[in-house]
This record gives C-alpha cells, structure tokens and sequence, in this order.
C-alpha cells in the first residue's frame, strides 16, 4: 500500500520536527518509533516520550486508504537525510515499510500503531496566551541558559513560567544564577504559575520560528499546549515549589556602572582561558574608574585585564565563576550592559538600559 510518494524535503521537514525528542535509549522500545497516520492525503506523524509529545500533519499522503502504523524515527530520518533531492516513496507490504527514490530501495520493520503510547490531552485549560512565535521565542531564549540540568531539586530542571495581569513572566536558575524575563500583552489574566520541563523548552527554542506567525499556548493543572505552525506540542509539568524570585533579586543597590557588552565579553573570554575545568572563578576589581578582571590557575599562569569604566562608586573586590557571566553576554544582543553590586558577599544584578524586562542574578564564589 503506497502511504507517501512527494519530493524528498516535503516528507523530511515533518521528520524533523517530529524526531527531536525520540530518545535513541528506551525502557518501552516502541519509543523510539514515531506514529504515522495517513487519512487520504492527510499524513500526521506523531512523536513522545511520555512526557512531552509533538505532533504536525502535511498534505502528502497518496491514495484514499486510511492506515496506521510507527516505524523507528532515526532510521527513517538518517535515510532520507542520505538520499538525494528527489522524489521518494513510502509503502507499507506486510508489517514492512519500503523507502524508494531512484534506485535506492530499504526496508523496515514496523510495530502496530495500537501499541503506541501517547499523551492524554487535558480535559479543562485555566489560561490561553496567544503571542507572536518570535515574542515567546525570545522570552524562553533571555532565561533558559539558566536552567539547572539534572539537579536534585527536580523543580530547577525546568523554566519558571508565571502569566499575572497583563504580564507572562520567565524565569530560570540552577541556584547559582537566575534569569528573569517578562512581556507585557494585551490580554489579561489570573495569576498562574507553572514549571516546564527543560527539555520541553530546549525543544521549543528549536521549533519555533522568529515569524510573527501566532503560537497558543494553554496551561493546565498538569500539561501546557502549545499549537503554532500545523504543530501541536504538549508537555506534562514539573512538581514542585520554585524559589521565589522576587526575593533573589536584588534591589536599590548603590554601585552601579555600565560597560559595553562585547567589551566586558572579550575581556572575560581572554580571561577565562586561564581558568580550569575544577575552577572557572575569575577575580573582578571594581573601583573608581576601572575594572581589573584576572585570573590563575594551579601552575601559577595567570591573566588580568583593565578597564576603564564611568564609576565612582565603593571599592569592591568579588569573584564569579565566569561561565555564568559569559551565558549571560554571549546570549544579550544590546551594546551595553549595566551592573549593580552591593559587597563581597552579595550577589551582582546585571540588567540591560532602557529595558526593565530583563534582570539576571548571579552569586559571587570565594576566589
């Protein structure tokens, strides 16, 4: 039965947006498979990993039949990738599925589209934010940088998402930094908190497109949703209770200065080569009009660069683990960068001029 016979980038596009979350290890091998349905010329194709599960449909089925059925991703992936720009075919003989284009022939074994497990949607939605795929992009991509990654505090391995008023609220740490973003909208709403999962937001920092083509995405007691581009993703939630961010960010401090951000990039990338793997602190001298930034290591290398800089504020000697403060430069695009810092021992606030949506914190390391 002949399920799909198109030009080879018609049929990969719709695989690629699929197979980004199919694990190559599985305790349930039929993960490692995605669904494909076919209803006429409608073919949807569908991934999961039991907690987040994508889905998106194209126009490129052949024939009338309607079947379905999964068949492993990564190989179906890693062969239309390998075949040339032409049309290729799909069929489905006998528990088997031939790929043909050209005179390239495979063959895979598939497994019954009933033994696919797939994510039950939420019955009832509290909240519904429709924002302009760049929008969110940009506001997941401000803080997900900060996100811890297989911690033991399960509710830091994901992004902090709080829609309150009028504003949609991101915030992420690993308890060493956080990064704090909102936008304002139109619409208005009940004060809600939830925590995506990171690879859920890793996955949609991929997906979505900086269009300003509309994503939905609803909140429930237990999954998001979201729906943009013939794509529908739903994540389960973590559990948990996330710091309070307001608390860790810090407020009227007194020492204040700004500096350009590729300047301060540069300085702490050269900086940074004398650091290693086991320590990565570099030590920061602020004092009226300059900033001396240095390092050393073990076999007593060393690296120090000074800044000038418009300050006239105390004399302050503190040292951060400069990976923090790279993300947070690398990821900013404005030219400056302003800095607050209270002592030693407190953490240092940098923002962005002229934007109040952006705040990140990071703690300061004994050098």
């Amino acid at each position: 039965m002949l399920l799909v016979k198109i030009h080879r980038d018609a049929l990969l596009r719709p695989l690629q947006i699929v197979s980004g979350i199919v694990e190559r290890r599985h305790t349930l091998p039929i993960l490692a498979n995605i669904l494909i349905r076919k209803d006429g010329e409608n073919v949807s194709l569908l991934s999961t990993d039991i907690e987040v599960q994508i889905s998106t449909h194209a126009a490129i089925g052949s024939g009338k039949d309607i079947v379905a059925t999964t068949v492993a991703a990564r190989k179906l992936l890693d062969i239309l990738r390998a075949l040339p720009e032409a049309e290729v075919s799909l069929s489905l003989t006998n528990k088997r599925m031939t790929i043909q284009s050209g005179k390239s022939r495979f063959a895979l074994q598939t497994q019954s589209a009933d033994e696919f497990p797939t994510v039950a949607q939420a019955e009832h939605f509290s909240a519904k934010v429709e924002l302009p795929q760049k929008t969110l992009k940009h506001l997941f991509n401000m803080v997900h940088f900060s996100m811890a990654q297989q911690d033991i505090r399960y509710y830091l391995n994901g992004l902090l998402l709080v829609v309150d008023g009028k504003n949609v609220i991101a915030v992420a740490t690993d308890g060493h930094r956080l990064a704090f973003s909102q936008i304002v909208t139109e619409q208005e709403f009940v004060r809600q908190e939830v925590i995506i999962p990171r690879k859920t937001i890793l996955e949609l920092q991929r997906l979505l497109e900086e269009t300003d083509d509309p994503v939905t995405l609803q909140i429930a007691t237990n999954q998001v949703k979201l729906d943009f581009s013939d794509i529908e993703l739903i994540s389960k939630l973590v559990e948990g209770k996330f710091p309070d961010y307001t608390r860790v960010i810090p407020k009227a401090y007194k020492n204040n200065f700004s500096i350009g951000r590729d300047v301060l990039l540069r300085s702490l990338q050269r900086t940074a080569i004398m650091t290693s793997d086991k320590f990565k602190g570099v030590r920061c001298v602020i004092a009226p009009g300059s900033l001396k930034i240095s390092s050393t290591n073990a076999d007593q290398e060393e690296a120090v660069e000074e800044l000038e800089i418009d300050y006239s504020g105390d004399s302050v000697d503190i040292g951060f683990n400069v990976t923090y403060l790279l993300d947070v430069l690398n990821n900013l695009k404005c030219d400056q960068v302003s800095i607050s810092l209270g002592d030693a021992n407190s953490s240092a606030l940098i923002t962005v001029p002229d934007d109040p949506n952006f705040k990140y914190v990071v703690m300061p390391m004994r050098i």
